[in-house]
């Protein structure tokens, strides 16, 4: 899925050498958890908005550069990796670099989560399965066997818990009737956790990523 699209431009970098008065007055206008920051057309980093209404505001950038958060991606990171991304750095920009680290622009959290509702997983009527298993004992060739074996197609699958020695698959098939699927994994020793011919766990998850967009949006 390219994000080249995404790359927005609408704010540009700030300076390493700019106040922090300046930083603080950006943050008052806008919704951003971040701003990227860079040196002579070299990327440095972000400030967040928590540091920047801590630092005094006639000091400039440069003298709380060890504050910044140097998170980026590449123009060519795959979306999921740009979602984790997001998560591990709890922010709702993301600066984008490309492969000779000059800045291209940002991705939006709200973009990359709408993405979500355009995916089969959500997007194709279908049935959600949860099954489990051994974290030694289960394989994706094996569970796309027992799928596919029945005339399903698999729209979408995801580790969705993972404990010590117990892993979790979150599958999303391409038609009804999982009777004959579940009955099949129930034969290769998986648990089944959950069933839904109606697609309920789908919408649910759909519901929280639209209102999680709808609440970035603000």
């Amino acid at each position: 899925m390219p994000l080249r699209e995404y790359i927005i431009n609408d704010i540009k970098p700030l300076n390493i050498n700019d106040k922090v008065s300046d930083v603080q007055m950006i943050f008052n206008e806008l919704t951003y958890s971040h701003i990227p920051v860079e040196n002579n057309g070299t990327y440095q980093g972000c400030i967040s908005e928590t540091d920047a209404h801590c630092f005094d505001s006639q000091k400039s950038i440069f003298d709380c550069n060890y504050a910044l958060e140097t998170f980026f991606v590449r123009s060519d990171t795959n979306w999921l990796d740009v979602l984790e991304t997001f998560a591990q750095n709890n922010c709702n920009i993301m600066p984008v670099l490309d492969k000779r680290d000059n800045y291209l622009g940002y991705y939006e959290l709200s973009d990359i989560i709408g993405l979500f509702n355009d995916t089969p997983f959500f997007a194709e009527p279908g049935g959600i399965l949860i099954v489990e298993k051994g974290v030694h004992d289960y394989s994706f060739s094996e569970i796309s066997q027992i799928v596919e074996s029945n005339d399903a197609k698999i729209l979408g699958a995801f580790i969705s818990k993972m404990d010590s020695d117990i892993v979790q698959i979150t599958l999303k098939l391409g038609n009804s009737g999982l009777q004959d699927v579940i009955q099949t994994f129930r034969r290769y020793s998986y648990n089944i956790i959950s069933g839904h011919e109606e697609d309920s766990y789908a919408e649910n998850l759909k519901e929280r990523s639209e209102y999680l967009k709808k609440y970035l949006d603000i």
